[in-house]
Order: structure tokens, then sequence, then C-alpha cells
């Protein structure tokens, strides 16, 4: 076994290897399962992650839908567990930023800050990313009373009122986190309805120290050196408002992580990669997988799912590269 050294543990990543089977690019819960179907398959797997192992999935406070956990398990465990199983398999995983893929030759490549790997099929499994609001005070705030992470920075916030925006179920499962710390949350919400599943609805509508403005548009964030108030508007009256807080956590929905595929593959007009059935995109040998494909529903549970059916893929595409050499 080679000896892998993690950039988040204080170390250099090096691995003596640079040729694999299958490199499946994102090591969240879609490439986590990919590298243990690949694993068990005898195919020489390597996963390059971005920024942390788990990606999205593992700054999950609570999750209640996934199979298997009737109390619910916490994103940073189970994509724990999901990680140690991969390396059971015996997949390598690296954490290293992706420069530059070079995907439309037989033999691809991925180019990282450090080195540069190939293989005969990519698995791409980047995942998505919080979106941003785009309004003024949200980047200057943010690291200042503007996250998009509330298991990361609820307790910054310890008795304090914030804003929360968006009321699907992230914001609502989020909000219901931060309440844990917070004094209050005000829940600002640009359609007329809360989106998030009706359990999640119900769990927040019994809490005293809410209070939701839906059908608002959020203008700005404001203060000094740290937020102070946000600026909201209503849609049916125009009416503005400033609202005294002292953080604002974004949860406004996802956007996919498909730079460096632009010029290269298929993407819808969202800029998620479009993939058939199989998860085959519009380059051979290449698959897409979870969260970072056009696709209707994005849980884990899918994203398992996904990672499953690409090794598959990849798998069945090498055994008919092997019959043609």
């Amino acid at each position: 076994m080679l000896d892998l050294k993690f950039q988040s543990e204080g170390y250099n990543t090096k691995l003596e290897e640079r040729n694999y089977d299958v490199i499946i690019l994102g090591g969240g819960p879609t490439g986590l399962t990919a590298g243990i179907y690949t694993g068990r398959a005898l195919l020489k797997t390597l996963i390059i992650e971005e920024n942390m192992i788990g990606g999205e999935a593992s700054s999950t406070e609570l999750i209640e839908n996934y199979p298997g956990f009737p109390d619910g398990i916490s994103g940073m465990e189970l994509t724990e567990r999901m990680k140690k199983q991969v390396e059971k398999f015996g997949a390598k995983i690296v954490i290293n930023h992706t420069d530059k893929v070079v995907l439309t030759s037989k033999i691809k490549s991925v180019k990282t800050d450090s080195e540069e790997f190939q293989s005969k099929a990519i698995i791409i499994a980047t995942g998505s990313s919080p979106k941003s609001l785009n309004i003024p005070g949200e980047r200057t705030f943010k690291g200042r009373g503007v996250s998009y992470c509330a298991t990361c920075d609820a307790p910054f916030f310890k008795s304090k009122d914030i804003a929360v925006i968006g009321a699907g179920s992230s914001g609502i499962q989020e909000g219901l986190f931060l309440l844990e710390y917070v004094k209050s949350i005000k829940f600002i919400e640009f359609l007329p309805y809360m989106t998030a599943e009706k359990i999640l609805q119900e769990r927040i509508k019994k809490r005293e120290n809410v209070e939701f403005f839906l059908n608002h548009k959020l203008l700005s964030i404001n203060g000094d050196q740290t937020v102070e108030s946000i600026t909201t508007e209503n849609r049916g009256t125009g009416e503005k408002r400033d609202i005294p807080i002292s953080g604002v956590f974004v949860f406004v929905g996802l956007k996919p992580n498909t730079e460096l595929f632009k010029d290269s593959i298929e993407l819808d007009k969202e800029g998620f990669i479009v993939a058939d059935e199989h998860l085959r995109t519009s380059l051979e040998g290449v698959f897409a997988a979870g969260d970072v494909r056009k696709k209707i529903l994005r849980q884990v549970a899918t994203a398992v799912g996904d990672g499953a059916l690409a090794a598959f893929s990849a798998k069945t595409y090498l055994e008919r590269l092997k019959l043609k050499d």
C-alpha cells in the first residue's frame, strides 16, 4: 500500500503512481461510492478532491432521509464511514486543486497543483456549491457576518439575532440547527411560500423565536466592520424595511462545479452536465454523477445511486476497450 498523506493534515500530497484505470473527480458521497464500486471491481482508482472529503454533505449537521439511520446521522460521520470503506477496497485519495483536464483523447489526463495523472476513464463527481446572492454587502461581509455553512459558523453567533435567506429544505434544516445557538432568526424567502419538506415546516413553526418574511427580496447586507442589518423589500407592496441583525446565513440553492469542463462537455443552460441514463456524457469514457449533472433531485441517497451506476458504466466501458486492444 502506498502511504497517503493529506494536505488537510498538514502534509504535502504525494503519490508514486501516475496511471490509473479510473480517476474520480470529487470526494463527496457520489465520488466515494463510485470509488467503493471501482475498487471492488479491482480497477486501479484515484479519487481527487478539491477541498474536504465528504463535500457539502460533510457539513450537514443531521441527515435524516438516508436509509438505514432511523435517528439520523451527521454528514461528517456518514462520509467518514464512506471514506474508510473506499480505502478498504483499495482506492487512493488525494486532496489537491485540479488545474486542468484533458478529456477528449483516449487517455485522459488530470493536472493538479503538484502532479499530473492519467486514466482511461473519468467520473466527474465534483458536486455543487452554494449560490451567492450577488447583492451589495454580501462579498464585503463574507466571513464577517455572512456565512453559507451553519455547522461551520453557528457558534460565532451565540445569543445573537440573525437572518436565514431561503426557506427551502436546506434553509429550514440549517435554521433548526442554528436555533440551538442564536437568539432568533428572521427567515427571508423570495417566494410567497416555503418550499421545505412538510416535516421541516412543521418543526420550525413550533419555534417561538422565528419570524418569516415570505414574498420578500433581500436588497442589501449592511454594516461597518461586521453585519449590522439587512434591507428587504416586500415583493407584493414594494415596502422596504431595515432589519437589525448580526449575521446572515445564505441557503438559496446550488451551482454546479463545472468550470473545468465548460469548453469540452455538453452542459445545460444552468451549467449542469448533461448525461444519459448510463451517466455517459458527450465525451467517450467520461461519466458524470451526483449533484454536478442535470437531474431533478439532489440528495445523498441519489448521489450514492449515481456513484454506483457511474462506476458500473465506467467498468463496462473499460471492458469494451480491453476487447478492442
